[in-house]
């Protein structure tokens, strides 16, 4: 799983330009899979299909993640940049990025005054990103293009996976190329010898600029049932605001509710009922501030009932998010328990068939 993760976030995929990303899931999971395609907005599609005849279940991850794109080359060679994706103007300053042209990657460093020239400055001040700039290294406009940079490349955090301590790791784009890890490792070890039904897994394009690819997928795909797989911010760090009900290391979070989803009951208590059969921790997760791709999903075709598995993250949308390992493997044990436990549609539906006492 690490080892998968740590591909994944090498690459450089914001919002749009997820076209690294693709290519390695579609070059990893045309060995095994059942059928690999891509769609005309980038969404990756790789199906799996049982022995048995049951239920189709379609399981998102997003491939992208947030970053910046070019907007403007000023004179003297420094970058002016848009965001992709959700970002908070507070942490951008002094860090590095990647801008990738078309001939090929490119360092820069996002510009801040200097200490010394604070007691000019006003230190509450947040700038917006509007007001900052890339600098390349280039001196003029002409330099900069001569280095390959065009407005329109796409931009992201310059920041490598490491370990951090025995079980965490810290690195950008784990939003959400660790849900796309999971999702490949348990398409890959599951025994569709011992599945019913059919298991689409879709490696969609866009979520962090409006759950975008995952709209388009759900209305291609006529699945019984979807499920997402996400992170989400773990809520165990001393801020104020923070409430300790999401633990990093404590399993994956089973969605009950965000802003995008009022997660659907039978699949909820489907997942909490297997995690307690096969001994996995999980934490029960309500939390409005975040969407996934399943706020698209359980609104495609005739609505579909939908439930997210969540990874438990801190620094979510930083160049230095932090994940435990354990989460990881957890969250794909629980997916693969969820497919291999899969029978019927019916046991997904919004009223369940009550079974009634014959009278005589």
């Amino acid at each position: 799983m690490e080892k998968i993760l740590r591909e994944l976030c090498s690459l450089t995929g914001p919002c749009g330009f997820e076209h690294e990303v693709a290519r390695y899931i579609v070059s990893r999971a045309e060995g095994w899979a059942d059928e690999v395609r891509v769609d005309g907005l980038g969404n990756v599609f790789v199906v799996k299909r049982g022995k048995n005849p049951g239920p189709r279940l379609i399981v998102s991850a997003h491939m992208d993640e947030i970053g910046f794109i070019v907007k403007k080359i000023e004179p003297n060679g420094l970058i002016r940049f848009e965001k992709l994706g959700g970002h908070d103007d507070r942490i951008l300053l002094s860090q590095k990025v990647r801008i990738l042209t078309e001939e090929g990657p490119l360092l820069g460093v996002i510009g801040t005054i200097s200490a010394h020239m604070a007691k000019y400055d006003n230190v509450q001040k947040v700038r917006k990103h509007s007001e900052m700039y890339i600098d390349v290294g280039a001196e003029s406009k002409e330099a900069a293009e001569t280095l390959g940079i065009r407005v329109g490349d796409p931009i992201s955090w310059a920041t490598e996976v490491e370990r951090l301590g025995s079980n965490r790791l810290v690195g950008k784009a784990f939003d959400d190329r660790a849900g796309c890890a999971v999702l490949l490792k348990a398409l890959e070890e599951t025994d569709f010898t011992q599945v019913y039904g059919e298991v689409c897994g879709v490696f969609s394009v866009q979520e962090e600029v409006g759950l975008r690819g995952a709209k388009v997928a759900g209305q291609q795909y006529g699945a019984d049932v979807a499920l997402a797989i996400d992170t989400t911010p773990a809520s165990d760090t001393p801020e104020e605001m923070m409430d300790q009900t999401l633990v990093l290391g404590q399993g994956p979070g089973v969605k009950i509710m965000d802003f995008s989803l009022i997660a659907s009951k039978a699949v909820r208590k489907k997942l909490m009922t297997l995690a307690k059969r096969h001994s996995i921790p999980c934490q029960p997760e309500v939390f409005p501030g975040i969407g996934t791709d399943a706020g698209s999903l359980h609104t495609s075709q005739g609505g579909i009932p939908t439930g997210v598995l969540s990874i438990p993250s801190r620094y979510a949308h930083s160049s230095v998010e932090v994940i435990d390992l354990r989460d990881l493997e957890h969250t794909a044990e629980l997916l693969k328990a969820f497919i291999l436990d899969m029978r019927n549609a019916d046991e997904f539906a919004f009223l369940q068939r009550v079974q009634r006492p014959r009278t005589t």
